[in-house]
């Protein structure tokens, strides 16, 4: 699933696919490239004027500072009050377009809690809710999580959610020789995947994304997957070229609509109607 470059030590030894999405090392090419799209797909779907957003995705999520750049008041959730807030990798080959400097910059406030219960936010309260960098697919009880977004949310706001798939599933599943379970992964209702680690990740179809946005009584706008390029192709492109970082990452913000058989986490907005 993932292939080194011939250039270095571990060519002849292609990385497992918990290896490779387990832990996100942010100085490969690839992670440098799948952020790199990350931010800019933030940076399209955040609102056109100021709003207020709540963040669950994690004190290492890297669309918080984009959005607070962009003009927009960002309350991000960290699980601990010692959680640090890393600053964002900035790409050396190229990276997302920043947008136009707004006329205000927006504030951003760190608030401690549970990103699953948002009892310390009261009902309609955000006009937008980022919950990306796979914090679903963590809350193996993902309907009550949606529906707290939902709670939270104001009617016209939106949502914007990142997920486990289950091509991603299906690998840590073949790797860890659960043949069986495997068997039946691609027709099950609820897919929980154990890792190498000991974790556990829920993983979606598109199907299963869709059926539990609107019983949280949110409305899809779209779902696709986050990427559709392989590591193995961006690798191979940049080892080639390390300046084509930026061609990359427009070809895959325009790359045709693909099925959710293709990439390893989906993305998807909604939207509250009121």
């Amino acid at each position: 699933m993932h292939v080194r470059s011939s250039s270095t030590p571990a060519s002849d030894h292609p990385r497992s696919p918990a290896a490779q999405f387990a832990t996100t090392d942010r100085l490969s090419d690839y992670w440098r490239f799948y952020w790199a799209v990350a931010e800019a797909q933030i940076g399209r779907w955040l609102p056109t004027t100021p709003s207020r957003l709540l963040d669950l995705s994690g004190p290492d999520f890297q669309g918080t500072p984009r959005a607070v750049a962009a003009g927009h008041d960002v309350v991000t959730l960290l699980p601990s009050v010692d959680a640090a807030v890393r600053r964002p990798l900035t790409l050396v080959n190229g990276r997302a377009v920043v947008p136009p400097r707004p006329s205000r910059r927006g504030r951003l406030r760190h608030v401690v809690g549970d990103s699953a219960l948002l009892r310390s936010f009261a009902d309609a309260s955000f006009d937008g809710v980022i919950a990306d960098n796979r914090v679903l697919s963590r809350h193996l009880a993902t309907e009550a999580s949606m529906a707290e977004v939902a709670r939270v949310l104001r009617p016209g706001g939106r949502a914007l959610f990142c997920v486990d798939s289950v091509v991603l599933g299906m690998a840590l599943l073949a790797e860890q020789d659960y043949w069986p379970e495997l068997s039946h992964a691609p027709s099950a209702d609820v897919l929980l995947v154990p890792w190498p680690d000991g974790s556990i990740t829920r993983c979606f179809t598109a199907e299963q994304l869709t059926e539990m946005v609107a019983e949280a009584g949110l409305e899809l706008e779209w779902v696709k997957p986050r990427t559709v390029l392989s590591a193995s192709t961006v690798e191979m492109m940049l080892d080639r070229d390390p300046r084509s970082m930026s061609r990359l990452v427009e070809m895959e913000l325009h790359a045709a609509e693909s099925d959710d058989y293709v990439g390893v986490h989906l993305i998807a907005s909604v939207v509250k109607r009121g």
